[in-house]
């Protein structure tokens, strides 16, 4: 029985690596390609606002060419899933200070596809102060207690030396 535990033990080891191993495959992936995603713009055409592939056709609106538009497109899609990856990844307290430039880049990729606005990244700060100024709060707050906890353990690591001081002597 005992022998039986083990290997299940063992295999859901070797599961959960795996897993992990695949997670940060695609997350390397996914960074790898940032760079080619971002000079993607370079194949859409300069002088047409139609860029026509086997694949698709696409018709941009509210740029003055395609190539203008997926230069837009790609840069903010790219903040985006590099912003994205770092929160996720992020194991510290302050992650969720990442979610600022990361709401302001996704405002930002949202005016980019729509296609009524003339104008994109003007107000999107604006926009997004309502998402982070909580955010803000909350790590005002994080910081001030965990200055208060750090101060108290600084203070029991003094007193304990003092205490341990005091013993050597006696």
């Amino acid at each position: 029985m005992k022998q039986k535990l083990e290997k299940t033990s063992t295999k859901s080891q070797l599961t959960g690596r795996k897993r992990r191993l695949i997670i940060g495959g695609v997350i390397a992936f996914l960074l790898a390609m940032t760079p080619f995603l971002f000079y993607l713009y370079l194949y859409a055409p300069e002088n047409s606002k139609v860029w026509e592939t086997t694949i698709f056709t696409f018709e941009t609106k509210s740029f003055s060419n395609a190539q203008n538009f997926i230069h837009a497109l790609f840069t903010k899609t790219t903040f985006v899933i590099i912003t994205t990856l770092w929160f996720i990844t992020c194991k510290h307290w302050w992650k969720w200070a990442i979610l600022i430039p990361l709401t302001m880049f996704l405002f930002q990729l949202l005016s980019v596809i729509n296609y009524q606005e003339d104008y994109f990244d003007d107000f999107d700060f604006w926009y997004s102060l309502v998402i982070i100024m909580p955010i803000i709060v909350f790590l005002v707050w994080i910081s001030n207690e965990l200055n208060k906890i750090i101060g108290d353990l600084d203070l029991k690591d003094e007193i304990e030396e003092e205490l341990e001081s005091y013993k050597k002597e006696k």
